[in-house]
């Protein structure tokens, strides 16, 4: 019983998580074709790089600085893109299976995908949370962002919907539950005010590198504490299917 409620609640998770985030995708596409791009030029780049901030970081830096700022643009969204190397590793023990089954998870390891798995107790509940939301974040972003790209004018601006504050609340329903200890609190804190204060100063990519250095490091000042029923869910995080 236990089991199945964990299960329900992962599908659940999952499933608001992708509709909210894949929304967002309306405006990638609006700005990928407000940018200069084509509308398949803005569909390629949400099928192949499919990772929002560095999606939105390529068009941005185009969007300013024109075809010339190409190589800036694929810096900035290339440094974003460096922290789903850290999600993949943390990944692997949780989709588990074959070198195969691991490569398959790569391109679905994101942002979204990531929080909901960690959100879940249990191996098997988040096994289908990493599946459900990577997979119906995948899907629903690029077809959001082709009836973004196809709309653009319109749309008109597409942040004047608040789709962002709508992905953004869904990180925070998943963050919410573990803001019970002070640690989880400072080390949120912490990362989030380095990152407020180095986003105007430095390029994309940059900020969310510096507060995961920040958040480790901070992390691992803190004298937390672990119970041992967290570190058997931890340790059935690695189980095979």
């Amino acid at each position: 019983m236990e089991q199945d409620a964990a299960t329900r609640r992962a599908w659940r998770d999952g499933i608001g998580v992708a509709v909210a985030t894949s929304a967002y995708g309306v405006s990638f596409g609006a700005l990928g074709v407000a940018a200069g791009l084509d509308v398949w030029q803005t569909c390629v780049l949400s099928l192949l790089m499919f990772t929002g901030g560095s999606q939105f970081a390529f068009v941005g830096v185009i969007a300013t600085g024109g075809w010339a700022a190409l190589p800036a643009a694929i810096a900035s969204a290339a440094l974003l893109g460096v922290r789903n190397v850290a999600y993949g590793l943390r990944m692997a023990p949780i989709v588990g299976g074959s070198i195969g089954r691991r490569l398959s998870a790569f391109p679905f390891t994101i942002d979204e995908s990531t929080a909901v798995a960690l959100a879940q107790s249990g191996a098997r509940a988040r096994r289908i949370g990493f599946w459900v939301t990577g997979v119906g974040i995948y899907v629903g972003w690029n077809l959001f962002t082709l009836l973004g790209a196809l709309l653009g004018d319109i749309l008109g601006d597409p942040r004047a919907y608040g789709l962002d504050a709508a992905a953004a609340a869904a990180f925070l329903a998943l963050l919410w539950p573990r803001l019970r200890r002070l640690e989880a609190v400072v080390v949120g804190v912490a990362a989030g005010v380095v990152a407020g204060v180095a986003t105007p100063l430095t390029m994309p990519g940059i900020p969310v590198l510096i507060a995961g250095v920040v958040a480790i490091v901070v992390a691992a000042v803190l004298p937390g504490r672990r119970s041992p029923g967290a570190e058997a869910e931890l340790s059935k995080a690695g189980e095979a299917p």
